[in-house]
């Protein structure tokens, strides 16, 4: 009596479809089932054919196509055998939990629901226009983009007119044009705090432009710092985050602004306040525009209360005679702001939407401060409670490098001060944004561990292999 080699054969052929697909899937199903390994050998088309029934061309045809789908390899001479990379892996890879993204500093996104349906109400209104928005606009606004500006800015305290301002394509666009117009193509200097906001220093960096750290204390930039490099230096321009700076998370008080604005205005130096936090403390100091109306080009980006992705900027300047060449600059590199873009801020300005946007991610950024400071009970660090980051300066033993270093093997991103530092020696010390993405139970668990890490030696996470 002879006996047969066993061989493969399906766990289960359909019945719903032609026989070769079936079979083909049935190939396909045991390979991702671990039924049939990597290499293994297929049995002939007739032998396979005998045992299940079917006529040789079906089963050469089930073949071809498991050969299409990039299951098999038919080697000429030896048979059909299942392609390795067909199959998945014995032991998959451990999932690694995704990175809390603390790097970059955005507001908290809005999860409620009756917020969330207040955006989504508003951006459906605009579709009734939804051709009218995918043409060209009157750059820097129409009227009421321009109007929606001037009540947004008002807002802040500051009282201007349609004329005085521009709508623009988010910050960037903004201090890019500013730089050209202040500074010029043959290089200058602005003056700036020296640990600022690292978009200044690349834009700097592409127009040539030498900045000039300025020292500061816990009120913000120092009278007779900007004193003497009025004096010695000539700046083109003060570039100043003054409310709730990135950062170092300082707000001005109005005595130091209005020491700041004295020394521009007798040195006859233009202020760029760049001004995007203003809105989340309920009373902050005035502005360097109301103080100083002739000399202060006042931006207010949406980025950081109403959304990151929403890019748009709002600029009040001091005279129209700025208007034309400030347009023609921005013009020249972004044409004008995403028409969907400024449709959405004036939408959610006239309804309410963009106050009840402010209004969330400042209680939002209350509760994850609060969750921060009981993280680091006993740690000396710089926060406002109505701001989303911390400045975080680091104990004796870590380096800003080893510490963000720990962290992100802990699953936790942040930024060193590298990209902070205008000049001058090293600063042991690392931002942390409590916002974006990052829900609060990420940031009470991310906090808990700079916690952990801050209270043992830096000694204590290496090891000797």
């Amino acid at each position: 009596m002879r006996t047969h080699k066993q061989i493969w054969t399906p766990t289960s052929i359909a019945t719903d479809k032609p026989a070769y697909l079936a079979i083909a899937d049935a190939i396909a199903d045991d390979i991702r089932q671990g039924r049939l390994a990597a290499n293994a050998q297929l049995p002939p088309q007739r032998q396979l054919a005998d045992v299940l029934g079917y006529n040789f061309t079906t089963i050469s045809r089930a073949y071809a196509e498991a050969q299409r789908r990039g299951l098999t390899d038919a080697r000429v001479g030896q048979g059909t055998f299942v392609r390795a990379d067909a199959c998945p892996r014995s032991r998959p890879a451990p999932a690694r939990a995704p990175l809390i993204d603390m790097s970059m500093n955005l507001p908290p996104e809005p999860d409620r629901p009756e917020l969330l349906a207040r955006m989504e109400t508003g951006m459906k209104r605009l579709c009734g226009d939804i051709r009218g928005l995918l043409r060209y606009q009157p750059f820097g606004g129409g009227p009421d983009e321009r109007d929606a500006a001037v009540q947004w800015l008002a807002r802040r305290g500051i009282t201007t007119s349609p004329d005085r301002v521009l709508v623009c394509p988010g910050t960037h666009s903004v201090l890019n044009a500013l730089f050209s117009l202040l500074v010029g193509s043959g290089g200058g200097r602005i003056c700036c705090d020296n640990i600022t906001y690292p978009g200044v220093r690349a834009l700097a960096a592409l127009h040539g432009i030498s900045l000039i750290g300025l020292a500061a204390d816990r009120d913000g930039i120092l009278p007779e710092a900007f004193e003497a490099a009025c004096r010695d230096s000539q700046p083109a321009a003060l570039y100043c985050n003054p409310t709730l700076q990135n950062p170092n998370t300082v707000t001005m008080p109005l005595a130091r602004r209005e020491a700041l604005a004295e020394i521009a205005a007798r040195h006859r130096v233009p202020i760029i306040e760049d001004d995007p936090y203003s809105l989340l403390p309920e009373a902050p100091p005035p502005s360097f525009f109301s103080l100083l109306p002739e000399l202060t080009y006042h931006v207010c980006g949406l980025s950081k209360t109403i959304g990151a992705g929403l890019r748009i900027a709002y600029l009040a300047v001091p005279d129209t005679r700025q208007l034309p060449r400030l347009s023609a600059i921005l013009r020249a590199v972004s044409v004008m702001a995403p028409p969907l873009s400024m449709a959405i801020a004036t939408e959610w300005i006239a309804d309410g939407t963009g106050d009840a946007l402010v209004a969330f991610v400042r209680e939002e950024s209350r509760a994850r401060q609060l969750l921060a400071a009981q993280a680091l009970a006993g740690v000396s660090y710089l926060a406002s409670p109505d701001g989303f980051h911390l400045w975080l300066p680091l104990p004796e033993g870590w380096s800003r490098v080893s510490f963000a270093t720990h962290l992100r093997s802990s699953g936790i991103g942040v930024v060193t001060s590298d990209a902070f530092l205008v000049g001058g020696p090293a600063v042991e010390a690392v931002r942390i944004c409590l916002g974006g993405t990052a829900s609060r139970a990420d940031v009470s668990h991310a906090m808990e561990l700079v916690g952990a890490a801050l209270s043992h030696p830096p000694a204590i996470y290496s090891s000797i292999v």
